[in-house]
């Protein structure tokens, strides 16, 4: 029997069949406008229940670039539904399943790559973004435009995507599992207007909890979305074009109202309302940059040879009044500034008054803004102030307190320092002009004479120095050694010999100094006899006002020998492996000894050193053998530098005992042949 539902259907129908009176269900047709309002309903109400109980972390949605001639817009459900019957597009929205990709650690981001103004995920023309069905875009999938460059995309999410960095043409959808799952979420940019009216949609009680929950879920997150947001904020693609994306708030949910799509007219308008770009520069100065708390400008205690300053920020030197000065920066207080005032003299024997009392007083300061003289010219290097004075006229103290000490302070800069020399003696400056050259890329300053007011960032007032014609690598920038400032010496004139003994096909050369005035070989001749007899060629001389020819002609030899003196300073230009002799004169003068014994196998010579008896000095024909010259040194060295001075340097000669020292040559010139040897077996220069 049957029943006639009042459409003139039948919607269910019951018989009786012959295998045991089965209950048949069959279908009939149905009415297709109330199964489809059904059906809306339906839906509506599943989706009601969802938003109420499902909790998001976050809702990113990408939208077309509005460059391109229509932008996507997605509204309610309510809209999207109406949307459908409309314009026979199909978004579907799965909500009935959640994502595992929705994690409490916050959504994946998704970015649109745009390729001249187009939208690239569909490549189906103009309107694709538009009509897409949403299910299409993948939501939380990152896609890539067909340049095949990840511009828009942070690179940590790219190189963990490998399939979407390859492009060939299409946009590849990255995997679920391939994108990280702390990327910042990143939007195409909106106007101004359209984000103010989403937040105020959305709820603000439900946006705050939401923060809350993603802050204690993820407390680091905040930071590195904002680090990001500000790096990406315009990017530019491979080919040119311009991808500029913003970030966002993964705790604020898009408004559920409809976002009615721009018009044509406002599409350039749209694009032009940018939301500003985090100021990254301010945060990282006031995070990364703290004040620096004050410390003294100058140091008197930490080096017994001399006194220096170090000045940064704006700093002034006036030559005419020597003062360098240092002007206190905006807001400083007393934490990060101080007014102080130091009296330098900078050259390094501050211990000695007789060296330093023809040094001039340089003024070291620190002041607030007004005190300070106007800035004529300004330098974006650092300057060093220093005198050439004091005891440079001596060849070995020109070496251990300018030169030597310039080198460690100075060449560090690689030329890029200007120079401002006090009490500068023009005839000093000219002998080691080469030397100034290769140290600096400007011109010295006589800095007495210049009447104007310098400025830099950086100043030192005083060179480094460690200790007399010796560097110490552990203090020097760069690990400087003597090794390094032989190498550099050598350059500087333009020496060919690096290493000792590399020519096997030739005697070893030995340099022999002789001093023209005191501490003077009265014996040279049988001197250079002995040494030829063990196999040396021998060269005599006393040396030149001139550097450069003494330095050829000492870079020649493989060897050096003197008494006691300024003259075996030009060891610094005997190649490597050398061997340097020094004959100490009679008078306990082993102290004085040692401004050449360190040195010289710091800087990788053979030292071998000879202490002559008082018969090999020219004192035993001045003064009985009993006198205290002779049975009392240390009476007269107790009376001071003058008296040790006028008695053992200044009226001694040496007369050598070439039985006696021959053992000495001996040493040095076998130690040469196994250099020669070892340099031959080897095949090295």
């Amino acid at each position: 029997m049957g029943m006639d539902g009042g459409g003139g259907k039948l919607p269910y129908s019951y018989a009786a069949h012959q295998d045991g009176g089965k209950l048949v269900k069959s279908f009939s047709r149905v009415e297709p406008r109330k199964f489809g309002l059904g059906l809306v309903a339906g839906f509506l109400l599943v989706t009601c229940a969802y938003f109420s109980t499902a909790k998001f972390d976050a809702i990113h949605i990408a939208m077309i670039s509005p460059i391109s001639s229509n932008a996507a817009g997605i509204g309610s459900l309510v809209g999207a539904a109406a949307d459908t019957s409309n314009s026979n597009s199909k978004q579907q929205f799965d909500l009935g399943k959640r994502d595992p990709s929705m994690s409490e650690e916050g959504s994946k981001a998704e970015v649109l790559e745009k390729d001249d103004g187009k939208a690239s995920p569909s490549g189906s023309g103009p309107d694709s973004g538009r009509n897409a069905p949403l299910e299409d875009t993948r939501r939380d999938e990152t896609f890539v435009g067909d340049s095949g460059d990840a511009s828009g995309v942070p690179a940590s999410s790219a190189a963990a995507n490998p399939a979407a960095a390859g492009g060939n043409g299409e946009a590849v959808p990255a995997k679920d599992d391939d994108a990280a799952p702390a990327a910042a979420g990143l939007l195409p940019p909106v106007s101004s207007e359209e984000a103010a009216n989403g937040t105020q949609e959305s709820g603000g009680l439900e946006d705050e909890e939401l923060q809350v929950q993603d802050a204690v879920a993820n407390p680091s997150k905040r930071s590195n979305d904002s680090a990001a947001a500000a790096a990406i904020t315009t990017p530019s693609s491979s080919n040119g074009s311009s991808l500029a994306v913003v970030h966002s708030d993964p705790a604020i949910l898009p408004a559920p109202a409809q976002q009615i799509p721009p018009a044509t007219q406002d599409v350039k308008a749209l694009a032009d309302q940018h939301v500003p770009a985090i100021p990254e520069v301010k945060q990282a100065d006031s995070e990364t940059t703290p004040a620096r708390e004050w410390k003294p400008l100058c140091d008197l205690t930490s080096n017994r040879r001399i006194d220096w300053c170090e000045l940064d920020g704006d700093v002034r030197v006036l030559g005419a009044n020597a003062s360098v000065t240092l002007v206190a920066p905006p807001g400083a207080d007393d934490r990060t500034f101080r007014a102080e005032s130091w009296r330098i003299k900078p050259y390094p024997r501050k211990a000695d008054p007789n060296a330093m009392h023809v040094v001039r007083v340089v003024t070291v300061q620190s002041v607030s803004g007004g005190g300070a003289p106007a800035c004529t010219d300004r330098y974006d290097v650092p300057a060093l102030v220093f005198s050439d004075r004091g005891y440079t006229g001596n060849y070995f103290h020109a070496f251990t307190d300018v030169i030597l000490p310039l080198f460690l302070t100075a060449r560090q800069y690689a030329g890029e320092v200007r120079l401002l020399v006090t009490d500068l003696q023009a005839w000093w400056v000219g002998k080691f002009s080469p030397v100034f050259k290769a140290i600096s890329n400007y011109e010295l300053v006589d800095l007495d004479k210049d009447p104007r007011v310098q400025c830099f960032r950086h100043v030192q007032v005083g060179l480094t120095s460690h200790d007399d014609f010796s560097i110490d690598p552990r203090r020097a920038p760069n690990g400087y050694s003597m090794v390094d400032f032989t190498a550099f010496m050598r350059a500087t004139y333009g020496l060919p010999r690096g290493v000792a003994a590399a020519d096997a096909t030739k005697r070893p050369r030995l340099l022999l100094i002789a001093r023209a005035r005191t501490r003077r070989f009265v014996n040279t001749e049988e001197i250079v006899r002995g040494a030829e007899r063990l196999g040396f060629e021998v060269v005599v001389s006393e040396g030149t006002h001139e550097v450069a020819p003494f330095a050829e002609l000492a870079n020649s030899c493989d060897a050096i020998m003197g008494v006691h003196g300024a003259g075996l300073t030009n060891m610094v230009f005997v190649p490597t492996g050398g061997v340097v002799i020094q004959v100490v004169p009679l008078g306990g003068l082993e102290f004085v000894a040692g401004y050449f014994r360190g040195p010289s196998r710091d800087m990788g010579l053979r030292y071998l050193e000879y202490r002559i008896t008082p018969e090999e000095s020219t004192l035993i024909d001045q003064y009985p053998r009993d006198h205290p010259i002779f049975t009392d040194p240390n009476g007269i060295k107790s009376k001071g530098w003058e008296s040790l001075k006028d008695a053992y340097l200044d009226k001694q000669d040496v007369r050598l005992d070439m039985k006696r020292f021959r053992p000495t040559l001996k040493k040095a010139i076998a130690h040469l042949r196994k250099a020669k040897a070892k340099a031959t077996n080897g095949g090295g220069n």
